[in-house]
């Protein structure tokens, strides 16, 4: 692997050897008082975050520091972008001060494989470039470390059924999962109102249902996503409460669930639209979860990038 652009560019294999280093790095963190690796010590990690973010950003960058890498962040509203300079620029600029992996956040969908092209060199060589968000196109490691919090919680993902329910059409996370799940072997079911759903959503590896009702009793897990108002121009349903009160998961929704049931949300929570106050707090919940294994999941992929060993096993 030199770049992770999309999840549609893992195989079984190299997804699960993925989720198997990040529970090595977290079994290899357990208990140290110092939680510090000597991994990618000598190794520069830049952060370029062209959109607000708090989880992927902060476990970027604790996921570097951990293992020992020289972390840097970069904020769009801090640089030179400021002054107009072109994406092309700042990059090659990085790539020119010793980046040995820029993890990059865009509203563009495709800037980080446009980035990966801008900085592989003649001979090439080049950093790793990490897609942390591109527009409405994916977020590769958020469904990595989804996979990870469901592996755990339900053990093999084989056969499982998974809804992913609400603002489909905006949503990096449900197309980055669609694929992810269905290639480690889960059903995936997408439930949206119809002016939710992306064209070509025929083409995903899923069905697709407009009744979360009928759906919930038969799933092992439900993903909720954030309504992506600042996404929106126009109206894609009436109002907030009628949104709520067809696709939002409330109280009586989690009772439909099974007892082992799991309830993921990949932040920032719209508490009390499309998920509610107690169940957002109740037990099948992993919000703290998946943040947890995020920091794990991003420790294993800038490994797999920057050192490129078969497995974290041999050294830690």
């Amino acid at each position: 692997m030199r770049h992770l652009l999309s999840t549609q560019d893992l195989s079984r294999d190299e997804a699960t050897a993925l989720l198997d280093d990040a529970e090595r790095f977290e079994q290899a963190l357990t208990g140290r008082e110092v939680r510090k690796l000597p991994t990618l010590r000598g190794r520069t990690v830049m952060t370029v975050f062209y959109e607000n973010s708090t989880r992927t950003r902060v476990s970027f960058e604790v996921a570097g520091k951990w293992m020992s890498a020289d972390v840097i962040n970069v904020s769009a509203s801090s640089s030179s972008v400021g002054k107009g300079e072109s994406l092309r620029d700042t990059v090659k600029t990085l790539h020119a001060a010793g980046a040995d992996a820029l993890i990059v956040r865009h509203p563009a969908s495709g800037a980080p494989a446009q980035i990966a092209d801008w900085t592989t060199d003649s001979d090439g060589e080049g950093p790793a470039i990490i897609n942390a968000g591109d527009g409405t196109h994916e977020h590769p490691t958020q469904a990595l470390l989804d996979a990870l919090t469901l592996r755990q919680r339900l053990g093999s993902l084989d056969g499982r059924r998974i809804a992913i329910v609400g603002d489909v059409v905006h949503s990096r996370v449900a197309r980055s999962n669609a694929h992810l799940l269905s290639t480690l072997g889960a059903e995936v079911v997408l439930v949206a109102p119809p002016t939710l759903l992306p064209a070509g959503v025929g083409e995903w590896p899923v069905t697709v249902s407009g009744n979360l009702d009928a759906e919930l009793p038969s799933v092992d897990a439900v993903m909720m996503l954030r309504v992506q108002a600042e996404r929106m121009n126009g109206g894609f349903f009436p109002s907030a409460r009628e949104y709520s009160v067809r696709f939002g998961l409330n109280d009586r929704r989690l009772a439909m669930l099974s007892d082992d049931a799991v309830v993921l949300h990949p932040g920032p929570m719209l508490r009390g639209m499309e998920i509610g106050w107690s169940v957002a707090d109740s037990p099948k919940a992993t919000v703290l979860e998946q943040v947890r294994n995020g920091v794990h999941v991003r420790m294993a992929v800038l490994f797999r990038l920057l050192v490129g060993s078969d497995s974290a096993g041999a050294h830690l």
